[in-house]
């Protein structure tokens, strides 16, 4: 998904020189005159990913209105432009909480490496905050990624499981983020900060399955070279997370039903019980009442832990959050990777939200990841993503370059446009009209690739994509693909 920036000048010079740049690097940007225009957009849900805002304009200065940006809760990053280099200007601005600042006139790659530079800076803040939560067990629903009808719900469930200690049961297939909606549930409560212990209950080994939930004394059996609390009492005051809770044992499920019931376990080789308090949240990718029918699962643990069910969607039931999820993904690569990705292409974004993810939310993160690795471009594009699009990534130019010198080959012509100039009245139409029709006819001519489309028109494939959406020509895009 492309960054939208928004230029902030008073002169329509620089706006338009500041926005055939961005362009050409596949930003999106919208403008503003004044500081008042500017604070109305970032207030009013327009947004913009990254502000650009000139010091000196009538009325409202620069630095009063990123003052009143930021008393308005507006966290967007900013860049100041000033034709003074000052130190008092530039210690000013950023005490206002700006992040940097370019001097007029500025140069396209430190406009370009200036802006990208915010944007990264940004995405590592976030993603550092978004983990610093996690490990100290306060990460919220409000972290977690997706405002569609699906996950609204789950959301809404979810915050009020947290209000209580009832026993939660997540369901869903492999994959949807289980453990991420268990986390959230664990930090939006009154435990939040207390400990989150992960059990995976299909990783188990059988022959230690009691001793790594409830523990064991020294010397208890062969091996045990020292005591072990276990799972529960790691848990004790905070959350246990049971993870895929249908591969347990039926011999283990009777004395889980017990540690839950009584509140209390007992250790391997102990001489007597241990009393716990610890919250269980299970989750499950089996349909449990179908193991109960079975004889696979005991019907009064099933009834134990099943008192506040909760169903994760799948990815292919919430296709509207796959732009946001791949958002999050890229910014935590870019850290892990050292990457600066900006984002994905919009066919790439197309592209990902057509296809079905079996593997939902997991899959589509494992393909991010591959992506980042190997993108050698500022957006991600589909042949970063090859298993879905079935596109292999272009070869560097000097594998391209052939041995020996080959005959040129004559493109036939095209055919004559179907663009009308005049209306059926004989009046000239329209410029939007006429527009509308050749970029229709030159997304026909050459099958829907944006990026020649965009060089035989000769303009920036990001203007040409917003010319797309406000013409409503997407569809045609579909179609010729």
């Amino acid at each position: 998904m492309s960054k939208t920036v928004l230029v902030v000048d008073d002169d329509p010079t620089q706006r338009r020189l500041m926005q055939a740049v961005l362009e050409r690097d596949g930003y999106a940007v919208v403008h503003a005159e004044s500081g008042g225009e500017a604070i109305d957009r970032m207030t009013a849900g327009g947004g913009a990913d990254l502000v650009l805002l000139d010091l000196v304009m009538p009325r409202m200065t620069g630095l009063e209105c990123l003052a009143e940006m930021r008393a308005a809760g507006v966290t967007a990053p900013v860049i100041v432009l000033t034709a003074n280099a000052g130190v008092e200007t530039v210690v000013k601005a950023m005490q206002a909480g700006a992040q940097d600042f370019f001097v007029k006139p500025v140069s396209a790659e430190r406009l370009l490496v200036g802006a990208a530079n915010a944007l990264a800076l940004t995405r590592l803040e976030a993603e550092v905050g978004r983990l610093t939560k996690r490990a100290q067990g306060r990460a919220s629903f409000d972290d977690l990624v997706g405002d569609g009808p699906a996950m609204r719900l789950v959301k809404s469930l979810g915050a009020r499981a947290a209000k209580s200690t009832i026993p939660v049961l997540i369901t869903g297939e492999s994959g949807v983020g289980k453990e991420v909606i268990a986390r959230a549930l664990h930090g939006a409560s009154d435990r939040a900060g207390k400990p989150f212990v992960a059990v995976n209950c299909g990783a188990l080994p059988v022959n230690l399955i009691e001793s790594i939930l409830f523990g064991h004394e020294k010397g208890a059996f062969t091996g045990a070279v020292e005591k072990t609390l276990g799972k529960f009492r790691e848990a004790d005051g905070g959350a246990l997370f049971l993870d895929e809770i249908g591969e347990l044992p039926l011999d283990m499920q009777v004395k889980l039903l017990r540690a839950i019931q009584e509140g209390e376990v007992d250790p391997v080789g102990g001489k007597r019980p241990v009393r716990i308090d610890v919250r269980i949240i299970s989750a499950t990718n089996r349909d449990l009442s179908q193991q109960v029918a079975e004889g696979g699962f005991r019907e009064d643990l099933f009834y134990r832990l099943n008192v506040y069910p909760i169903e994760a969607p799948a990815l292919r039931d919430r296709r509207e959050d796959i732009p946001a999820l791949v958002d999050r993904f890229i910014a935590r690569f870019n850290a892990e990777e050292g990457k600066r990705v900006a984002g994905c292409a919009p066919e790439t974004l197309a592209l990902l939200q057509a296809f079905d993810w079996p593997g939902n939310v997991r899959q589509l993160e494992n393909a991010v990841f591959r992506a980042i690795v190997l993108a050698d471009a500022p957006f991600l594009q589909p042949h970063d993503f090859p298993a879905i699009s079935g596109l292999a990534a272009p070869l560097p130019a000097a594998a391209e370059a052939p041995a020996t010198p080959t005959p040129s080959v004559e493109l036939p012509p095209l055919p004559e446009t179907p663009i009308r100039v005049v209306d059926d009245r004989g009046h000239l139409r329209t410029l939007d009209e006429i527009e509308r029709d050749l970029i229709q006819h030159a997304i026909e001519v050459y099958a829907g690739h944006m990026s020649e489309i965009a060089r035989r028109l000769g303009i920036g494939r990001s203007t040409l994509y917003r010319k797309v959406r406000e013409q409503g020509l997407e569809g045609a895009i579909k179609e010729a693909g």
